[in-house]
């Protein structure tokens, strides 16, 4: 167990690659309850959302959600999240757990009439049901008697004496759901998922594998990969910029480097032969010159090779681009891959 955001989280309940491999091959599920839950609703919460969030929120009819970005006015990420329309007029924003004061801090000191927002993070419990049996454990734990939502889709359904809300939505690359709720009901549904799952494999999972899943996707992680220092584009994320939408906080940034290019982006890495892993903020060399550090690193139990991040120069990031890894103090071969390290 260990400290995280606040909260005292399991780093591993059975073992990182028993959990990793459950995941991959069967279902896991993650006590996400340290997330945060907030609320925006109001006849202008649309256009509101569109001023501060770097995608484009009238995409989304009820039910749907989207990736999307909070940033400073430097253009730099303050957030990444992910934005669910309920329905007309209501969404709900799921923030980073450490960083649920400071979001609500910005979002509040830049409100807006017509819009109300709730922090209501304490109130909820949420789980992560991940992996290529997770929909048929969907169905086992509702009978068969209520449809799936869709990828990228949120519905409310009643389940153990609750309103649940279940997005089809993951950060592990596998197919899944992620379910918030009441958090009184945590150990009963927690306890329902494992039982219902105890033939298919299932595992509960704690944050060392999914950091190890979400490193092999390459989805990066915030205070690591994403910082107030870099921007999306930088860190390879501009699918989720909409720099065609009315002004936002943070656009004049953006549009200047999709106009002028970056200095540096960020790209995974893969290392050669067997070498030591890497971790955060190891130093790397190019022509016998350090030229970045690491942001994420992890041996990938599924590759069986170490793999990481880095904010590379541009004139050196590119696919097969070979660059060293100090490793204390040694250096150890490494290439600079295509996104995502692992694929099915």
């Amino acid at each position: 167990m260990v400290d995280f955001g606040g909260w005292n989280m399991p780093v591993q309940y059975t073992g990182i690659l028993d959990e990793h491999h459950a995941v991959r091959n069967a279902v896991g599920v993650f006590d996400i309850s340290h997330m945060g839950e907030v609320f925006v609703s109001g006849p202008e919460a649309a256009n509101w959302l569109n001023q501060v969030l770097t995608n484009n929120i009238e995409r989304l009819e009820p039910g749907e959600c989207q990736y999307t970005f909070l940033l400073n006015p430097d253009g730099g990420v303050i957030d990444d999240l992910i934005a669910y329309r309920l329905e007309e007029g209501r969404y709900l924003l799921v923030v980073n757990a450490s960083k649920i004061d400071e979001d609500v801090a910005w979002l509040q000191s830049h409100l807006a009439q017509g819009v109300t927002l709730e922090n209501r993070s304490d109130e909820f419990a949420g789980l992560a049901v991940q992996g290529p049996r997770a929909a048929v454990l969907f169905d086992r734990f509702f009978e068969g008697k209520i449809s799936r939502p869709a990828r990228n889709e949120i519905k409310r359904y009643d389940a153990c004496c609750t309103t649940v809300w279940i997005a089809r939505t993951g950060y592990t690359g596998e197919d899944g759901f992620e379910l918030f709720f009441k958090a009184e009901f945590a150990p009963t549904i927690w306890q329902s998922i494992l039982e219902k799952g105890s033939d298919l494999g299932i595992r509960p999972c704690g944050l060392g594998a999914r950091d190890t899943l979400r490193l092999e996707m390459c989805y990066p992680l915030n205070g690591s990969d994403l910082s107030a220092s870099h921007t999306p584009i930088e860190a390879g994320m501009s699918f989720f910029v909409d720099l065609e939408k009315p002004d936002f906080i943070g656009r004049s940034k953006l549009a200047e480097q999709r106009a002028q290019g970056v200095s540096k982006r960020l790209v995974p890495f893969k290392m050669k032969g067997k070498t030591p892993p890497p971790r955060s903020h190891y130093k790397i060399f190019k022509n016998g010159e350090a030229i970045a550090e690491t942001t994420s690193g992890t041996l990938s139990p599924t590759l069986g090779i170490g793999i990481g991040m880095a904010y590379i120069p541009s004139e050196f990031a590119r696919i097969n681009e070979e660059i060293e890894i100090d490793i204390r103090g040694r250096r150890f071969p490494a290439t600079i891959e295509k996104k995502p390290l692992h694929r099915k």
